[in-house]
């Protein structure tokens, strides 16, 4: 059976049961001719809801052409009102319930629970509630017993829409326009860490093949692309073979830079996920061989999205083992085999008895955002977020609240790296006719009002000396530093495919390696604080260069724009060492220092003709004397390493340059930093 992803998360179940046919009579129409044409859309609406969702989409437009010449016929209204129920737009279905209902009572044995549904999803909580429990009332001992679970749940999401109603979050929603949306449905956002690059799925005519699938009669799904420089998202394209295929292939989750992606195929297994890695400005055919063992079974597997360093994935299944339903699932890469391991369910925190879906960890490392039927949900899917603690463990889920929640179902939600906008798929009459995307916009709590006090009511008659300041709101930010920019030869500015290894260097330890892009050289890393990091950027016939980072926990989001030219191996070739740490006016290599001189030894090793000089220097605080003696000694103290992991002492040569060398100004703190530094130059080659 082939699934699309849409069909695939939003398949919910109202116990609609069968219903009688509509029948019409002659001394209802006005003419034969009317009665004829009704007659024959009747039959043609009657075909398609046999079908059953499927074919919901094709009776509701046949329904309502009869609709109009009949508006108070009460199976006809009823009929509407399940297509409705099983369509984009089910908050319409409650006035076609209510015209049934009020018409004929008794025309369907579940009108009540529906009518109650309708209300329920157009927030009318209150009425919703109202006939929840006038349709328990109905029911036998045994439906009671049957029932009565999904009815309080109901019931109860009802009380949880009333309290998140009355404290909504300060949002714009924005529809992301028509560069990315159309009257097809656009849904399944995916977004890097920067908000660069978008990556969604829609139902398109310029679907790759031009097929349609039998199941709706919809076009495939397909993969699209949008690029935003700045000034907007640009005209959404078609990525085309081999991301597209003849038949549905739908988007499910991007890393943070935008170079591996996982999509969903629903021709194996009832839905499968697989990778795909972007080579240059070519994506590499997806592939399902590191899922295999593991994390595909002949269960559902849907929704799935990387950690920040691409060690930790996380992923939907409904898998045996959970706690009902689908589940959030987390598995490690297993570098040695090339695959991903055996997964682990996240827990009972996390994961309810209900469904859970779309699933989305920040590039921070610690927020998860999903989906969830369980929770406080205020009915269908809600979104929420949890954070993970320094222990591990999760903290409670948080709904997001209203208005990004809503009644109806609330999926395929992502994060910008910043915090300040969310990305998902909802219908709106305001939209262009589907699914489209929006961009939400968080705006933080509202800024408190200043009350004044008698004394600054007299402040017009005469001055005082009270001044009352209101207080500062602050919008809170990930936990972030995003690192991006481009890499190049420092001789040509040709692009450069290079290796950057990102280390912890107080456990020195490396937390990812990632590329550049080889067609554009663009990088992106995800640095989530309280660490200090090392970047190492290397590529074959080039010296390396270094970076660090040193990020307090408390620091907000930041970007970090850093372009990098590569040098070519020769002599007279300078590489500062900025992964070197003394303590202050000593020149004892501290051990955050290892990682970085391991990389020098591993270059010497592989140019075992190279002679180098190490150097160091200095700012210009304290005496030229003090300086030229701690400079020279913190060279030799690196040298001393070099030579105890195996470098011989002919290749190395070492000098202190104190002040005299300067690269950045010393009358800021910032340029002192600068120039407090080691280096390496090439003697010989």
């Amino acid at each position: 059976m082939k699934t699309t992803l849409i069909i695939a998360l939003f398949l919910l179940v109202y116990n609609v049961v069968f219903t009688q046919e509509v029948v019409i009579k002659k001394e209802d129409f006005s003419s034969k001719d009317d009665f004829k044409i009704a007659k024959e859309y009747l039959q043609k609406a009657d075909e398609y809801y046999a079908l059953g969702r499927g074919g919901m989409r094709q009776a509701l437009d046949f329904y309502l052409k009869v609709h109009q010449y009949i508006p108070n016929h009460p199976m006809l209204n009823y009929k509407i009102g399940v297509c409705y129920l099983k369509s984009i737009q089910k908050v319409k279905c409650l006035e076609y319930f209510k015209k049934a209902y009020s018409i004929n009572p008794t025309i369907q044995p579940d009108i009540v629970w529906l009518l109650a549904t309708g209300y329920h999803l157009n927030a009318e909580f209150d009425k919703a509630i109202e006939f929840y429990t006038k349709y328990r009332n109905m029911l036998s001992p045994s439906d009671l017993q049957q029932k009565r679970k999904e009815i309080d749940k109901r019931i109860q999401e009802c009380n949880n829409g009333k309290e998140l109603i009355k404290n909504p979050i300060r949002v714009f929603i924005d529809n992301l326009g028509p560069n990315v949306n159309t009257i097809y449905p656009e849904y399944s956002p995916l977004i890097s860490a920067d908000e660069s690059v978008l990556m969604f799925t829609s139902r398109r005519p310029d679907t790759y093949g031009g097929g349609s699938d039998p199941e709706d009669n919809m076009f495939f799904e397909d993969i699209y692309v949008s690029y935003n420089d700045g000034n907007g998202w640009s005209v959404a394209k078609n990525v085309g073979k081999p991301l597209n295929t003849k038949n549905n292939d739908a988007t499910v989750g991007l890393s943070p830079d935008g170079t591996q992606l996982f999509t969903f195929n629903g021709k194996v297994n009832n839905g499968d996920i697989f990778v795909s890695t972007l080579k240059g400005s070519e994506w590499t055919a997806p592939d399902d061989a590191p899922m295999k063992k593991y994390i595909n079974t002949e269960h559902h597997e849907t929704s799935a999205s990387f950690s920040f360093d691409g060690k930790i994935m996380y992923f939907i299944s409904d898998r045996p083992g959970g706690f009902g339903g689908h589940d959030i699932w987390m598995s490690r890469w297993e570098s040695d085999k090339k695959r991903w391991g055996e997964p682990r369910n996240l827990g009972s925190v996390i994961n309810t008895e209900y469904d859970e879906e779309g699933v989305f960890m920040h590039p921070d490392g610690r927020t998860l955002y999903f989906s969830s039927r369980g929770h406080n949900t205020m009915g269908g899917f809600d979104v929420f977020k949890a954070t993970m603690n320094d222990d591990g463990t999760w903290s409670k889920p948080e709904n997001l609240g209203y208005p990004v929640n809503t009644p109806d179902d609330d999926l395929f939600f992502v994060m910008s790296a910043s915090g300040k906008h969310g990305y998902y798929s909802s219908s709106s009459d305001n939209g262009y006719g589907d699914y489209d995307i929006y961009m939400i916009t968080f705006r933080g709590p509202e800024k408190p009002p200043v009350l004044h006090n008698e004394d600054n009511l007299l402040a017009n008659v005469a001055p005082v000396g009270e001044s009352v300041v209101a207080e500062k709101v602050e919008i809170k930010t990930m936990r972030l530093t995003i690192l991006k920019g481009t890499i190049k030869d420092g001789l040509t500015g040709n692009p450069v495919e290079a290796q950057i290894e990102i280390v912890d260097n107080t456990k020195n330890e490396v937390i990812s390696v990632s590329s550049s892009n080889s067609s554009t050289g663009k990088y992106l890393v995800s640095l989530p604080s309280g660490r200090n990091y090392g970047i190492a950027v290397k590529a074959e016939g080039y010296l390396f260069h270094s970076e660090n980072f040193d990020i307090p926990a408390a620091t907000g989001y930041q970007e970090v724009v850093k372009d990098i030219l590569l040098n070519k191996l020769a002599v007279g070739q300078k590489v500062i060492l900025r992964n070197i740490f003394f303590d202050y006016g000593k020149s004892t290599l501290r051990p955050e220092s290892y990682a970085e001189l391991d990389r020098l030894v591993q270059l010497l090793k592989d140019f075992p003709n190279m002679r180098i000089e190490i150097s160091g220097h200095t700012d210009n605080r304290s005496s030229l004397q003090f300086n030229q003696k701690l400079s020279e000694s913190r060279a030799k103290a690196v040298v001393d390493y070099l030579i105890s992991k195996g470098i011989a002492a002919s290749r190395l040569e070492y000098k202190g340059y104190a002040f005299l060398q300067p690269i950045a100004t010393n009358d800021t703190e910032e340029g002192r930093q600068q120039n407090r530094r080691v280096e390496f130059k090439v003697l010989q080659n």
